[in-house]
């Protein structure tokens, strides 16, 4: 599979030996590097200590190493802030050496514990153990966490291939991160007391209760980074290409597979220690990358493993002192450090965004023929018929089942007070779940257009991750807003979103890897944000907000639906109208304006609507995703590529979708209830898996 050029280049950046004519730098200078890095650890680590609510100076911290302390603040040294500082550096060290390896055996500089979904799989693996109930070891727990992210870094790296550009990785593990991070949330949610503060460490938090968690995880990490230096020579030769390590007596499928565990390995330690902290093992490499022009040593893998490892160690530790200063601590011991190292990836994938090329990107593979007027006509009735059916199944069935003579009596107002009472909060439900469907599969139509990549749906592009942020500001600062005030937040976090993002990718034609990752940095920071607000809300707060991200259709009203309901009619008014204008902006940059179209003005304007749709219907229902991009592609595949049959099979195809899973969300586990944004990301992560594996090629 041939690689992208920027992966290409830094390929042999980092595994290119010196040539006879360079005069390698002493050694010297990779000690400087490694001395100054350890330095700046220390330095860290002792601000970290003495910050916090009691007061330690360096004359307490020497008393308490020395034995002198009080009994009070020895406790709280030795107990607390010693062990959150060593917590910090073995996390740090332990990302950092995993993300480098990991991008080293993928040849891709966007690889880490997160882009790989290794984070993910492995908290999903420890709360799936903390709801069986049992008490498990935290070494038993570290092999729980070790398989569910090697299972994870093996799906994303066979989707996305090794060397084949960065979007591809990037698409597959932020896919496969939403399916798996909805089924977290689906536990989390039905099993609140086996998950207490499962959410608060999953956003990444190093405080420690005492030293026995450090030292047992301790020997774990020191077994996967000797693994990874012992295998350091076969991962140079790797570098140079498989065929090239085989010439060299090189065996790629073990020198690869043993890499990848042994960097999961270390993801492990850093998650059953600490919980998922984001981007650690993507902004390491990427801060020490660039020293190779001064420190050619680095070149080889095990001098850049462990300058990595020291420069995870400074992130971290960097991360919760930037924390404590900022926001103080009092608050920030309820703020998971996790958040900051958020907005630190969240950076570098912006920053990488404008460096990558757009070869080795996914190319639109949606080049369905033209169907006939009849299999359109026979396609969208029986989509009506499919449709119409899910509305009478979701007003039938929930936690008490109905006839449909309870609904015909209702409608006519002649029902029991049970049948009038359930009716009365199940209609709006169901119409809430059908009208934002429809209108999340409408704006996502818009975006693949306007955008021309096929892979583009709000949820991945971070409009629905501004949109919610809006929504939780609101929800958690003002718990009584109205309906209208919670839809006017949250389309503002949605504009806001999509300016960053799509003004950002504007340049070059929106270029898929642009788009893309500028996209995924923005979702990142936004999440990061909407877990600060969860974090630092009440209880009762924090409950209704995580209910409300996972898509729920609880207690609307009628009113609830007014927003999205609107918008909607707008959205199908401007593209039916604009119908013609969605196909040619969608073929190329060139065609549109010898046709006499104004290219800018129709892509903002159509951009304008996908975002009022995005930001009412999460208003509406809370956070869903995968709509936007499973309803689209699936209505092209069933009629063809024109807009004018494309928009009304889209939008019946994603009413059908939330109505499907709302009402399966209320009826497989009642009483319980799920939410419909779990199902859909269910639903949709298996999609968009079998996307990529159909383009990897």
């Amino acid at each position: 599979m041939p690689q992208s050029t920027e992966t290409t280049a830094t390929t042999a950046t980092r595994i290119r030996p010196a040539a006879p004519s360079e005069q390698p730098l002493p050694r010297l200078r990779l000690t400087a590097v490694a001395v100054l890095l350890l330095a700046l650890v220390v330095v860290l680590g002792l601000i970290d200590i003495v910050q916090g609510t009691a007061a330690v100076g360096p004359a307490e911290l020497w008393q308490a190493l020395t034995g002198r302390a009080s009994e009070s603040g020895s406790a709280v040294i030795l107990s607390s802030r010693l062990p959150r500082m060593e917590a910090g550096i073995l996390v740090g060290f332990a990302l950092g050496i995993s993300g480098a390896a990991l991008q080293a055996i993928s040849r891709n500089v966007l690889a880490s514990p997160d882009t790989l979904a290794v984070n993910a799989g492995a908290y999903c693996a420890l709360a799936v153990a903390a709801v069986t109930g049992f008490s498990l070891p935290l070494l038993a727990s570290s092999g729980i966490a070790f398989v569910g992210g090697l299972v994870a870094a093996a799906v994303v790296l066979a989707l996305s291939g090794l060397g084949s550009g960065t979007v591809r990785l990037v698409l597959a593990g932020s896919a496969l991160a939403l399916g798996v991070g909805s089924v977290t949330s689906a536990l989390i949610l039905l099993f609140p007391e086996r998950t207490i503060g499962l959410y608060q460490w999953g956003e990444g938090s190093i405080g420690q209760s005492g030293p026995e968690g450090v030292l047992q995880m301790l020997p774990v990490a020191v077994v996967g980074v000797l693994g990874l230096l012992v295998l350091g020579r076969r991962i140079d030769a790797l570098g140079l290409g498989d065929d090239a390590a085989r010439s060299l007596g090189v065996g790629v499928r073990s020198t690869r597979t043993a890499a990848v565990a042994f960097a999961v390995l270390l993801a492990a330690v850093a998650v059953t220690l600490a919980g998922p902290i984001g981007f650690v093992g993507l902004a390491a490499p990427a801060l020490v990358r660039p020293l190779i022009r001064v420190v050619p040593g680095l070149v080889r893998s095990r001098a850049f493993f462990p300058i990595a490892g020291l420069a995870g160690a400074v992130v971290v530790l960097a991360s919760d002192v930037l924390l404590r200063l900022v926001i103080g601590a009092d608050v920030s011991v309820r703020v998971p450090t996790g958040v900051v190292t958020a907005f630190v990836g969240a950076v570098f994938l912006v920053v990488l965004a404008f460096r990558s090329r757009d070869s080795g990107g996914v190319v639109a593979t949606d080049g369905h023929p033209v169907r006939s007027r009849i299999r359109v006509a026979t396609t969208i009735a029986i989509l009506a018929l499919v449709f119409l059916a899910v509305v009478i199944a979701s007003a039938l069935l929930g936690d008490a089942k109905l006839l449909l003579g309870d609904v015909a009596n209702w409608i006519q107002g002649r029902s029991g007070q049970v049948v009038t009472y359930v009716l009365d909060t199940r209609a709006p439900r169901v119409l809430a779940a059908v009208v934002a469907g429809a209108a999340l599969a409408l704006a996502g139509t818009m975006v693949q257009a306007v955008t021309r990549n096929p892979l583009a749906e709000p949820g991945i592009l971070g409009v629905s991750g501004g949109a919610g942020l809006g929504a939780v500001l609101l929800v958690t600062t003002v718990p009584a807003a109205a309906t209208w005030g919670v839809a006017g937040a949250a389309f503002a976090g949605a504009a806001i979103a999509a300016l960053i993002v799509f003004g950002l990718s504007a340049r070059g034609g929106f270029q898929q890897n642009r788009l893309v990752l500028v996209g995924v940095g923005v979702s990142a920071a936004t999440t990061a944000l909407i877990s600060l607000l969860i974090v630092l809300t009440d209880p009762y707060n924090a409950a209704k907000a995580l209910t409300w991200l996972s898509g729920s259709t609880y207690g609307r009203t009628l009113p609830d639906i007014a927003p999205v309901a609107i918008a909607l009619a707008v959205g199908l008014v401007v593209s039916g109208l604009g119908h013609r204008e969605l196909d040619l902006v969608g073929l190329d940059e060139d065609t549109p304006r010898l046709l006499g179209l104004r290219l800018s003005s129709t892509r903002l304007v159509f951009l304008a609507v996908s975002v009022l749709l995005t930001g009412t219907s999460i208003a509406s229902v809370g956070a869903i995703g995968f709509v936007g991009l499973v309803a689209p592609h699936a209505a092209r595949a069933l009629v063809g590529r024109r807009h004018t049959r494309v928009i009304p099979v889209a939008v019946l195809l994603g009413a059908i979708l939330v109505g499907l899973a709302d009402v399966a969300g209320r009826t497989v586990i009642a009483p319980a209830q799920l939410g419909a944004g779990l199902l859909t990301a269910l639903i949709g992560t298996p999609y968009f898996v079998w996307l990529l594996w159909r383009s990897r090629r």
